[in-house]
């Protein structure tokens, strides 16, 4: 059993350290890879853990189950989001939102008409930046985006251009078929269908550019 968990353990270990070397070098000194401790956690994501500090978190086990190739492309796309800057960050809207409520209350208790038009321009202003936080448009265009360009990364590290679409093709389709949730399944089949779209684009311009040279 010991040796089953030290065995384990160094697969892990190695794990990490080989996501650690697919960061692009001049990401190498604020990106972290560590495995989650989360309870029921995606399969990989993103956090701040302080200024100007990213650690990206992998749940190893559901991750083990995934080739390498699918890997490395769901990898890349989480790098995209960090280059994007499109991570979820602890934002002030919520605390905002609650502190511009409760004003508004107490304001129409005393009947302060300016701090009562101040407290409901601040619920207007957070509420709307989290309306904008949570669009799920534009959640899904932030990650065909970073799709895009976790096909540009994996071959800036070798991979050929038809190679990286079908790896993360790949891995689009088997994050479909693992995941129960409606919601998150047609995201992923939405980036799926705009991967698609790119490749064959993609495939149409090498063409081109393929008969143009003859």
């Amino acid at each position: 059993m010991t040796s089953y968990a030290t065995s384990t353990a160094r697969s892990e270990m190695s794990e990490l350290r080989r996501l650690r070397s697919l960061l692009p070098p001049e990401m190498q000194s604020w990106v972290t890879v560590e495995s989650t401790s989360a309870v029921n956690p995606p399969l990989i994501a993103c956090e701040e853990i302080g200024k100007d500090q990213v650690e990206v978190q992998v749940d190893l086990v559901r991750w083990d189950q995934l080739a390498l190739d699918q890997r490395n492309l769901l990898f890349w796309h989480e790098v995209s989001r960090i280059q994007n800057d499109t991570i979820p960050k602890d934002g002030w809207e919520m605390a905002a939102l609650a502190i511009g409520l409760g004003g508004a209350v107490g304001e129409l208790w005393v009947q302060d008409g300016l701090l009562l038009m101040l407290a409901l321009t601040l619920c207007g202003v957070s509420g709307y930046r989290l309306y904008k936080k949570n669009n799920g448009e534009r959640i899904l265009q932030q990650a065909i985006d970073a799709d895009e360009q976790a096909i540009a990364l994996a071959t800036r590290f070798g991979y050929t251009l038809p190679n990286a679409y079908k790896s993360l093709g790949s891995a689009l389709k088997a994050l479909i078929e693992q995941n129960p949730k409606k919601r998150q399944r047609s995201r992923y089949e939405a980036r799926l269908q705009a991967l698609k779209q790119s490749a064959a684009k993609a495939k149409a311009k090498a063409k081109t550019i393929r008969d143009e040279s003859i």
